[in-house]
């Protein structure tokens, strides 16, 4: 049995369990056999992030780093003529693979075919850094035990809140706590439009917006509809509370049912909106969601404004922690994959974090915010209280602003703590009243 600091607070490991993230580095030539040449470098992708991590490889002239190799599908559209003369261009995989270069940069993203990419990098010894969220989220713990079988090394410190340093704050800075609770914003295109949406702008038109600069896909769903937050929770979730979950077990709710009312209506409570993503571990029970929330002005989440990041880390013994930044776009990204390769380049070892399997089996017990949209009539908010009455839950406020038709009349209910699931339940009392216009619109309020 492997020594466990944390032992009776929530998890026993096992050496079958133990994930670590590292626990010899041997992943490139040592620094001493290095010592007359940097560390080659084969760089998978040439999009956004990819080119500016050539460009910070070109413009830093960093001695301890080679750019040799640029995989790109179709690479002739996307060659330029300010990299070193000596770099090779491909669009065959296999040949870069192949090359010997010690570290393959994978900036492609997606499950495959990046994850063969990554996995026939390590089988071969070499060393992969990248910024693949969803890749480490779903198969980072398989990966990193074929790094370290195969004498190679995996650094994923831009897959989460790009240029924020979390991931080495998490393995470095703060691995000497007893991490309790996670919550931040990690999806920059969610809160660009959310923040955007506090002047009152609706959804649609934000968006469209996003999507102009570039800020937002085509397909936006898996950054409005939560995934992309969840992916990184995932990862978050493994490296401060050391329990590795199935991403499939955190249920995302989307963003795109909040409308401006909902913000006039936070701002009278007040608050505002954003997409947080969520974790907590304590006495052995595991939450986590992710989600549109009401976050009070007082909060530092509710001060992140267009496409930044937070992340507020609640330590046992010392207490929050706050990383704040550009969590998106090519240049703090590509910041985050130059700093790992540095540190693969001078022989750098991450702690060894241990972690163990583990189910999410408990909700959050927070105060909701529920926008109900309805044809006006008698009875209403008695048939509202009576379902909540059912489940025991108690309403703390009930907010209408004038101006609004009667047919079509917002408001609002708060109420006090309790499980969504038992919330869930008092609104489907009422979801097939007549008067009810659309879905009830349920966000959790943090504290």
């Amino acid at each position: 049995m492997l020594f466990d600091p944390f032992a009776g607070e929530g998890i026993s490991v096992s050496q079958a369990q133990v994930t670590a993230a590292s626990v010899e580095f041997s992943g490139v030539p040592s620094h001493e056999a290095r010592r007359h040449r940097p560390l080659r470098i084969g760089l998978f992708g040439f999009g956004t992030v990819g080119s500016s991590v050539a460009r910070i490889l070109v413009e830093s002239k960093p001695r301890e780093l080679e750019l040799t190799h640029v995989f790109n599908r179709n690479v002739a559209r996307k060659r330029v003529d300010w990299t070193p003369a000596g770099v090779v261009w491909s669009e065959n995989a296999d040949e870069v693979l192949a090359s010997d270069v010690d570290a393959v940069v994978e900036l492609v993203g997606g499950l495959d075919p990046a994850g063969s990419w990554v996995r026939r990098a390590l089988e071969a010894g070499k060393s992969v850094v990248t910024a693949n969220k969803k890749l480490i989220a779903y198969h980072g713990v398989d990966l990193e035990r074929l790094a370290a079988a195969k004498g190679g090394h995996l650094k994923f410190g831009a897959a989460v809140a790009g240029g924020i340093p979390v991931i080495p704050g998490l393995e470095q800075g703060m691995a000497g706590d007893r991490i309790e609770q996670i919550k931040g914003i990690l999806n920059g295109t969610c809160n660009f439009i959310l923040s955007q949406m506090e002047s009152g702008a609706e959804y649609e038109t934000v968006l469209a917006t996003a999507q102009a600069r570039g800020y937002a896909e085509a397909d936006p769903t898996e950054d409005v509809g939560g995934f992309d937050a969840r992916s990184k929770l995932a990862i978050l979730m493994r490296l401060a509370l050391r329990v590795q979950v199935d991403p499939e077990e955190i249920a995302p709710r989307p963003i795109t049912t909040i409308t401006a009312v909902d913000f006039s209506y936070a701002r009278d409570l007040g608050c505002t909106i954003r997409q947080v993503a969520r974790a907590e571990q304590l006495h052995g029970h595991l939450a986590a969601t992710v989600g549109p929330m009401l976050a009070p002005l007082r909060s530092p989440l509710a001060w992140s404004q267009g496409t930044e990041n937070m992340v507020i880390v609640t330590g046992h013994y010392g207490g929050d922690v706050v990383f704040s930044g550009h969590g998106a776009g090519g240049h703090p990204t590509a910041v985050a994959v130059v700093s790992d390769l540095l540190a693969l380049a001078h022989g750098s070892r991450r702690v060894e974090i241990p972690s163990a399997p583990a189910s999410i089996g408990t909700e959050f017990e927070v105060p909701h915010y529920i926008r109900f949209l309805v044809a006006d009539r008698p009875g209403i908010v008695a048939a509202i209280t009576g379902a909540l009455a059912e489940e025991r839950i108690n309403i703390r406020a009930i907010v209408q602003k004038p101006g609004y038709p009667a047919d079509a009349l917002p408001f609002v209910v708060t109420v006090e703590p309790c499980k969504s699931s038992a919330l869930k339940r008092a609104l489907e009392r009422v979801r097939g009243m007549d008067w009810m216009l659309v879905e009830p619109l349920d966000l959790q309020m943090l504290e």
